[in-house]
């Protein structure tokens, strides 16, 4: 177990983009075989209900880029005073180059800069990201970090498969994480169990199973009749169920002890929005009152896998102005994270909606000008 604490950087301010695009879970009852008691049942038990979804040619690099921009003007931030941004996703625009490197550039950040991606880690990447950060301010190699987390993770399945792609929405978030001379605590525990690595696994899109022709054209149709693809995420419910009960209870447990708090002393405790039957399951191990936690998220926005406890913050804390909070994450790797923040004081802009520009490139669009870029025809993109 990993145990870190903190005591000069401070969270300045947070703010949060999802697309403008609505799915209404009451607008697909065609895939609940058009039940209407079979689909209201799935709402009440996993709290479905809207999902904001990116359109082609729209990219996490986008949302995180509204994210950083309404953040910077909010709070009137001097970009040259930005030491190191850090963008966190498992849905990177590029294998390689980073986002980092292009949101650098696309936000007029200063070259000396320090830019790089973390990814991999889907829903506990967010306290993942915090906790770099964290480090980066506390050892002194930076002054002012910019965590951007996000997912378009609505592409991470096909719409016909019910397994998975009806809990999934898609979102950007800017954080603000910069030094200060007040002692301001924070805590973090972080873990991993490998040996779950394939409970939830995008199988091809990587080095190991490169997509290729071989594979393109192959559809997988399960018992249920959903359907999948070889680079589709694959989750196994039951398996990761039985880990997040077995991990979330134990994890806010060890995250009081280390920061010598109560329960009471918590203003929200900020959960991972996986479905509301999870959250009010964890809520009830630990025995908390519904005024400290909230589902409500997921069924506004659905899982933003990455981002799913900053939409939780910027929707549930915006306008207030709470002292302690706990952030609960569990997910992909298979690996958690528990963090003990103070958030007084940080400005929360809440979720604003990404508009979606006039013009986009079509897939084939981008196709012919990548084809023209290799053959040397053009110069830039």
């Amino acid at each position: 177990m990993s145990k870190s604490n903190f005591l000069h950087a401070k969270i300045t301010g947070i703010a949060a983009v999802v697309p403008e695009n609505v799915i209404n879970i009451d607008d697909e009852i065609e895939f609940y075989k058009n039940d209407e008691k079979l689909l209201q049942r799935n709402k009440k038990i996993l709290g479905l209900g809207k999902r904001h979804i990116v359109p082609d040619g729209v990219t996490n690099a986008d949302l995180c880029e509204a994210a950083a921009n309404r953040l910077i003007n909010e709070l009137c931030i001097d970009k040259n005073e930005i030491d190191a941004l850090i963008v966190v996703s498992s849905s990177h625009d590029y294998i390689y180059p980073a986002s980092a490197c292009i949101l650098q550039d696309r936000l007029g950040l200063s070259e000396d800069c320090a830019c790089y991606d973390m990814s991999g880690l889907a829903c506990s990447a967010y306290v993942y990201g915090l906790w770099n950060a964290h480090s980066l301010i506390q050892s002194g190699a930076a002054k002012k970090c910019l965590l951007l987390v996000g997912d378009t993770v609505s592409r991470h399945s096909d719409k016909r498969n019910r397994n998975s792609n009806m809990l999934f929405g898609d979102a950007g978030v800017a954080t603000l994480i910069e030094y200060t001379e007040h002692s301001i605590p924070s805590y973090f525990i972080l873990g991993t169990r490998g040996s779950g690595w394939n409970k939830i696994v995008a199988p091809a899109g990587g080095s190991k199973l490169p997509i290729r022709k071989d594979i393109v054209d192959i559809e997988i149709t399960d018992n249920r009749d959903n359907v999948w693809h070889l680079w589709d995420e694959i989750m196994k419910g039951m398996d990761i169920f039985k880990f997040t009960m077995e991990v979330a209870p134990k994890g806010i447990d060890d995250i009081l002890k280390f920061s010598g708090k109560n329960k009471e002393e918590i203003d929200f405790f900020a959960f991972h929005q996986a479905n509301k039957q999870i959250v009010d399951n964890i809520a009830k191990y630990v025995r908390l009152p519904k005024d400290q936690y909230s589902a409500e998220t997921f069924t506004k926005y659905a899982n933003c896998a990455a981002a799913s406890i900053a939409t939780n913050i910027c929707d549930q804390l915006c306008g207030k102005n709470p002292e302690n909070v706990l952030l609960s994450s569990f997910g992909v790797g298979l690996s958690w994270g528990f963090a003990l923040l103070n958030m007084k004081d940080t400005k929360n802009l809440g979720i604003g909606i990404y508009k979606t520009p006039d013009k986009l490139l079509t897939r084939e669009e981008l196709v012919e000008n990548w084809i023209s870029y290799f053959k040397g025809e053009i110069d830039e993109l």
